[in-house]
């Protein structure tokens, strides 16, 4: 990956002709990044969402240097906040020093479930849908016959009792494998199959027939060694330790640990059109399944002082079906993956979450996390502050010489180009 060296430095078509060179984008899918302002045609939006006005498009970045399961990838990022592709790119070549990334996936199995109440023997009703366990299968399997081809689908049928308000709730849980959906459709429609007849049987009543979000059957674990010598020594390795520890023992430190863990996470998920909801929601409830919100990464050295991080958590991802099957450049943004495997793409987005943790614990320990930050931030500030683009990398020189990166400076500065350009 040497020709990605930096990367930042090179202009679009340099940019765009090296993504052609370790990718398989075809010239039309390679100008359709180029002259894309806006994805997607308001035809198309009109389809996807309501009462639709127009489309909104934020940034689409390359981050570089990523070795994981030893192989190399260049990774898309959409995502509106300057530093986040740069940390994550820093981190991934750091990573590659020891190795790079080692991720693994377990199952892609997707968690539907079928609110009962008013069982009489609620007891009883469990055995009922135990026994019937085959017959409640086959019939969520009859909602699909594109999985069931290829041996997947609903496989298991588990049950579960909730007291609410003195009242018993029997939760029916439906275990499917999904491939390489992300699966809530066909989740929500195997739980909608199945619920008269498991009424019948339990003599009880459905309330909600959805799949959970909570997605611990798609558990996915990423980890990599920072050599030490790469980031300052053993004392650098200390103090991201103390930092990590410090997130174990304080909730407030520990979300905005996992905030930046979700900073990369989400970025990759934006490119490639997952739901990143979901994939929030149930990142975080994982962080708090022992009863009190912890970090999602852990942090510890080996024998020789070297930084070892490693990333634990649900990720619920698709490379097909739903918006994926819709939005042009999502198609892109995988083929510049280069997977159709939801659990490689899993790995990935959990290898870019754990690069950008390091990212930030380093900055955090070093210099602080605004001087790297707010040097990026500058051109947002120069663009907000009304200067002309081709001035704007002049502004953000002198801004950063002033050591005052402010809105204020952006519009002085702004003011004495735009008089030095007019006396020209």
């Amino acid at each position: 990956m040497n020709g990605f060296s930096k990367f930042f430095e090179k202009d679009k078509d340099e940019r765009l002709n090296l993504v052609k060179q370790f990718t398989k984008l075809k010239p039309s899918e390679l100008l359709f990044i180029k002259n894309q302002t806006s994805n997607i045609e308001f035809e198309r939006a009109n389809k996807m969402i309501e009462n639709v006005i127009g489309t909104f498009s934020l940034p689409l970045g390359i981050a570089t240097n990523f070795n994981i399961n030893n192989k190399n990838y260049i990774i898309p990022m959409v995502i509106e906040e300057p530093s986040i592709i740069a940390a994550s790119s820093k981190a991934a070549k750091i990573a590659n020093v020891l190795g790079g990334f080692k991720a693994r996936s377990n199952t892609q199995y997707s968690i539907g479930q079928v609110h009962i109440v008013d069982c009489d023997d609620t007891d009883n009703a469990i055995k009922q849908i135990m026994k019937n366990t085959n017959q409640i299968l086959r019939l969520a399997n009859s909602k699909t016959h594109t999985l069931s081809k290829i041996k997947k689908g609903a496989k298991k049928i588990s049950c579960r009792k909730v007291t609410i308000d003195e009242d018993i709730l029997l939760i029916v849980e439906l275990l499917i494998d999904v491939g390489n959906a992300m699966g809530a459709n066909i989740t929500n429609n195997m739980c909608e199959v199945i619920s008269p007849f498991l009424e019948k049987i339990t003599g009880g009543k459905s309330i909600m027939k959805i799949l959970s979000n909570y997605s611990t059957s798609r558990i996915i674990t990423a980890s990599a060694i920072f050599d030490k010598n790469k980031i300052g020594g053993e004392k650098i390795v200390n103090k991201i330790i103390l930092a990590y520890k410090i997130a174990m023992n304080d909730e407030y430190r520990a979300v905005t640990h996992n905030k930046g863990i979700m900073n990369g996470i989400v970025s990759v998920s934006n490119a490639t059109c997952q739901d990143t909801r979901a994939i929030e929601a149930a990142a975080h409830a994982f962080a708090s399944r022992t009863g009190r919100y912890l970090p999602l990464t852990t942090w510890t050295k080996n024998d020789h002082g070297d930084l070892i991080g490693s990333i634990k958590l649900p990720l619920s991802v698709g490379t097909v079906g739903g918006i994926i099957n819709i939005h042009p450049m999502a198609k892109i943004c995988l083929k510049i993956i280069q997977t159709t495997s939801a659990k490689t793409l899993s790995c990935i987005i959990a290898s870019v979450g754990l690069a950008q943790n390091f990212a930030a614990l380093y900055a955090l320990v070093t210099d602080g996390i605004q001087k790297g930050h707010m040097k990026l931030h500058a051109k947002n500030l120069a663009i907000a502050a009304g200067t002309k683009l081709e001035n704007v990398d002049m502004v953000v020189s002198k801004m950063i010489q002033a050591n005052d990166i402010s809105i204020q400076k952006a519009i002085e500065l702004k003011k004495y180009f735009g008089n030095t350009m007019r006396k020209k």
